[in-house]
């Protein structure tokens, strides 16, 4: 039970913080936003998380260096008192020689990110709580890190006047005298002669058939149920709900003579009668009535109510505290050392002097000389993965679950597939709750994933379909 109200006291938060924007004071306009959208179908603005690609970045742990083998000579034997050997030369490499440096590489930038309280394990603030503050007239850009806003309510202010005000308004008072008359008896018209127009009324065949009342329509509807509170959106869903063309069986009747009409004379009519006759006629009299006034003590507005941004570093403002505060918090840039193996002395060779040899024997003649081959050794590369930002956070609209499609068995499919992955969901009951929206929500920050409601492409993730 506690758990559910500081769900709804962090949403009710988030929503106040979003509304005291002048950007959102008009409301969503979504035959605009959404042209694409189908009946049945509803959306949410969800909190695109921030994205990251991983880089590899080569290291050179050993420069490239060589050895020399030597390739010996080739003889054959002869029957006579030759040179058994001739004088030749003796190559001898020299390995190289290495030493061990150690370099730190980075692998991931700093970063500084304004946070919705004073705690590192505070939220990032909202783009709306930033536009908020930044309408108050605060420069985010020019604080540094460590920097602490909060905001206060300085109610409005009022003082006492007296003021003349008008109790009776100027007016004219009228008096009236009569008309006169007086008897005369004379004959009258009393009815005018006139003309009758009697209808012949149609003759009529009753028929039935199908008629459609009204038409099939589409609206959009704000939706309602489970999605209510997501971190850093606007909680505002917006569903296409088709309205299906209303018909009814009528009886209707068909003219089978259509309807006439005929002329009667009526004569006009007289008759003798008293007449009263105008002799004089009415007339009026004006009296000009002055105005009155009272004097009264008048409470008059000095300056309205406001919500404003003061910086924690200095002196207390007037007002009351409302409890919302932000900080610029930095977040250091992650680095490794790498050790790498480099040449100090390169490799060679040295000649050594092998005299030649003479006796009666089979002399070994020299058929190919001594040979020196090179050997190049490349130089050793390590890999190291280093993470760099390819976007920013943004807010956008997805589709979402809402209560025009979704149903039970969905739900319990969701909440099977939460408890598989290793999110709590709470009591699989087919019934989306704030425990089964938590880890909803878990996931698709674990996942990197779009935030704000229960997206498509979170089921999708999920391996449910719908």
């Amino acid at each position: 039970m506690q758990s559910s109200k500081m769900f709804k006291l962090t949403f009710l938060a988030a929503v106040i913080a979003a509304t005291s924007s002048p950007a959102f004071a008009e409301p969503v306009d979504a035959t605009r936003t959404l042209p694409n959208a189908k009946p049945g179908e509803c959306y949410a603005k969800v909190v695109i998380p921030a994205q990251y690609k991983t880089e590899n970045v080569d290291v050179t742990v050993r420069e490239a260096s060589a050895r020399f083998e030597t390739i010996p000579a080739k003889y054959e034997l002869v029957e006579e008192k030759v040179l058994v050997k001739e004088a030749a030369k003796k190559i001898v490499p020299v390995p190289a020689e290495y030493e061990t440096t150690t370099e730190t590489v980075e692998l991931a930038p700093a970063t500084k990110t304004w946070l919705a309280g004073k705690s590192r394990k505070s939220l990032p603030a909202s783009p709306q709580l930033l536009a908020a503050v930044s309408g108050s007239g605060v420069k985010l850009d020019e604080l540094q890190v460590g920097s602490c806003l909060s905001q206060y309510y300085l109610p409005a202010q009022f003082k006492q006047e007296e003021v003349r005000v008008l109790k009776t308004a100027a007016y004219d008072k009228i008096e009236i005298e009569p008309a006169a008359y007086e008897w005369v008896e004379e004959k009258v018209l009393v009815k005018e002669a006139s003309k009758k127009v009697v209808e012949v009324p149609a003759e009529f065949d009753v028929v039935t058939e199908k008629v459609m009342v009204a038409p099939a329509t589409t609206v959009w509807k704000k939706g309602r149920g489970p999605v209510q509170r997501i971190d850093n959106s606007t909680g505002e869903i917006m569903c296409l709900v088709e309205i299906p063309a209303k018909y009814e069986t009528v009886e209707r009747k068909v003219i089978k003579t259509p309807a006439t009409t005929k002329e009667v004379e009526i004569p006009a009519e007289y008759k003798v009668q008293r007449v009263s006759k105008l002799v004089k006629p009415a007339q009026e009299r004006r009296i000009k009535v002055e105005p009155t006034y009272e004097t009264l003590k008048k409470t008059v507005k000095v300056a309205d109510a406001q919500f404003f941004w003061h910086p924690d570093w200095e002196d207390k403002p007037k007002g009351r505290a409302t409890g919302h505060t932000i900080c610029l918090r930095e977040t250091a840039a992650k680095m490794a050392e790498v050790k790498q193996r480099k040449v100090k002395t390169a490799a060679s060779v040295s000649e050594v002097e092998i005299p030649a040899e003479y006796k009666t024997v089979k002399v070994r003649k020299l058929v190919k000389a001594a040979e020196q081959k090179r050997i190049d050794i490349p130089a050793v590369v390590e890999t190291v993965a280093k993470q760099v930002k390819v976007s920013d956070e943004r807010m956008e609209w997805r589709s979402v679950l809402c209560e025009t499609n979704m149903t039970p068995g969905i739900m319990t499919e969701l909440q099977k597939a939460l408890k598989a992955a290793g999110f709590d969901p709470g009591p699989i009951d087919g019934s989306l709750g704030a425990q089964t929206m938590r880890a909803v929500d878990d996931f698709q920050r674990t996942k990197g994933m779009e935030r704000g409601g229960l997206t498509l492409s979170t089921l999708e993730a999920l391996g449910i379909k719908i």
